[in-house]
């Protein structure tokens, strides 16, 4: 756990956020709601590091969760039969790691490739919080993986800034996710070229899996792209009626049957 002193922001402040979320296309209802949770923190490189002031850093992580929820929340009527399978009366009754939504397990997916595919260069990779804005962004409420992933992977390169803020943060557009890309200190690591070569790389590799009906490809690819070791035993009678799937619960790296799409898997 990431603990670090703030306060509230003052009202002003929070309006000048929640016009600035407005400006980039979030409704004014939603944008009102998680500005409420914007706070000032501490920072200890400041001049003012022991003083209150005006120009602390923001912010709202709790507020960014509200943001994500409410994406995860187009897909409405799954999350609905989800509630109604668990005895809960609403959605919001039932507990957030229960709804394994589309766009989460997307987002689990997408970091587990990245996270293989920069297993040797690790500060080179494409960080967790731009990867997660640009497909939580990206999202419109697809109740199936496979077709969460193909909107996702096809939108999010389009939803970059050619100028900064690249990345925007959806609770505060002034802050950039991916300010490092331009920044001299972290040239070396050609971070904006990475994260172009990862998108490209993970169209390609999920295009691969998605189309392929071949027993050993799609067992090849699982352990090269995703590190897991695919059991074959039953798999080639799934193959007859249509992809396999893949699923793998988050940290365990098992292996369990999923439901009849390509294939989904679940990752960090």
């Amino acid at each position: 756990m990431d603990s670090v002193p703030s306060i509230p922001e003052s009202v002003s402040r929070k309006q000048l956020i929640t016009e600035a979320m407005v400006r980039a296309g979030i409704g004014e209802g939603l944008a009102k709601a998680v500005t409420e949770f914007t706070g000032a923190i501490t920072d200890n490189r400041h001049e003012h590091y022991t003083v209150i002031s005006d120009d602390w850093r923001i912010s709202n992580s709790e507020g960014y969760a509200r943001w994500f929820e409410f994406r995860m929340k187009l897909a409405r009527v799954l999350l609905e039969n989800r509630a109604f399978a668990a005895r809960m009366t609403t959605v919001d009754q039932l507990p957030i790691y229960q709804w394994k939504s589309p766009l989460q397990r997307c987002v689990q997916i997408l970091k587990r490739h990245r996270d293989v595919m920069y297993e040797d260069n690790p500060d080179s990779k494409p960080i967790s919080i731009i990867i997660t804005t640009l497909a939580a962004a990206s999202y419109q409420g697809e109740t199936e993986i496979d077709d969460a992933l193909g909107r996702i992977l096809s939108t999010m390169g389009s939803l970059i800034n050619p100028t900064s803020p690249r990345v925007p943060n959806p609770v505060n557009p002034a802050e950039d996710f991916a300010d490092k890309w331009g920044d001299s200190q972290y040239h070396h690591l050609q971070l904006e070229q990475n994260f172009w070569l990862w998108l490209e790389q993970a169209k390609a590799d999920f295009r691969t899996i998605g189309n392929a009906r071949n027993l050993e490809l799609i067992v090849e690819q699982a352990q090269e792209k995703f590190g897991v070791s695919l059991g074959r035993e039953g798999l080639d009678e799934r193959l007859k009626i249509g992809a396999a799937s893949v699923s793998v619960t988050p940290k365990s790296h098992t292996i369990t049957e999923a439901p009849a799409k390509p294939w989904c898997r679940a990752d960090d």
